[in-house]
């Protein structure tokens, strides 16, 4: 693990030189008499904000935390209460067994997702003025240019706002300020498909089942695996390259 003294880390050190006692949760009390005190603590507090991130990522946020402070505490003092291999074993069966757990349920969440957006698009394409391609793309023209349309080997400026299905808003060009340009075949099967339909000058509401757009692995936090999405996207220009 990669330590390093973030913002709150350096904080900690300046507050922590400044007084003669810290108070944790629980009733916890610490001496900060020292520089040297003061940058320890800073220290082990970003390591707890990474070792808590990681644990909630890793499936492992419900470990008995005094049990694992004891077992950091005999690490660096070269202690040994279990027998090396033996914990080892047991921490990667405990760690499978958590993993195994964790993708039971994200695969269940992700199905939810898929009948949801299933559903959406099959209510969604009986809607006046929505048209469904072959693919299962959905779009709504709002504006009809009389431009070029791109092709896919070509640059586009495009203004577009994304939401999920239930409003939630996860990219928009129109909240940074400024149109943002891409190939047409460097983005979704979704977008690709779309722009070489739309004339220069259009504005279309697309609706992109999860296979033309990222799938059941999604893209980070903000989209989740299955999800389909809703995009308005304003064909600006072709960019002359």
């Amino acid at each position: 693990m990669n330590i390093k003294l973030s913002i709150f880390s350096m904080l900690a050190v300046l507050l922590g030189a400044c007084s003669n006692q810290a108070t944790g949760q629980k009733g916890r009390e610490i001496a900060l008499s020292s520089t040297r005190d003061s940058v320890s603590y800073g220290v082990g507090s970003d390591v707890g904000h990474n070792l808590k991130m990681n644990l909630k990522q890793a499936g492992l946020d419900s470990l008995n935390i005094d049990a694992l402070f004891a077992g950091m505490r005999d690490a660096m003092d070269s202690v040994e209460r279990i027998n090396s291999d033996k914990i080892k074993a047991v921490v990667q069966a405990y760690m499978i067994q958590a993993q195994q757990k964790a993708m039971a349920k994200q695969q269940a969440q992700d199905d939810v997702r898929s009948a949801e957006g299933q559903k959406f698009l099959a209510e969604n394409g009986k809607k006046p003025g929505v048209v469904t391609t072959a693919s299962g793309l959905q779009y709504e023209v709002l504006q009809m240019g009389t431009g070029p349309k791109p092709t896919a080997d070509q640059t586009v400026r495009v203004h577009y706002k994304g939401t999920l299905i239930d409003g939630k808003e996860f990219d928009s060009s129109y909240s940074r300020g400024e149109p943002a340009e891409f190939p047409v075949n460097a983005v979704i099967p979704g977008w690709t498909e779309a722009l070489q339909l739309m004339p220069v000058g259009s504005r279309w509401k697309l609706y992109i089942p999860s296979e033309l757009g990222y799938g059941q692995h999604g893209a980070g936090e903000a989209i989740p695996g299955n999800s389909t999405l809703i995009f308005e996207v304003e064909l600006l220009d072709i960019v002359k390259k």
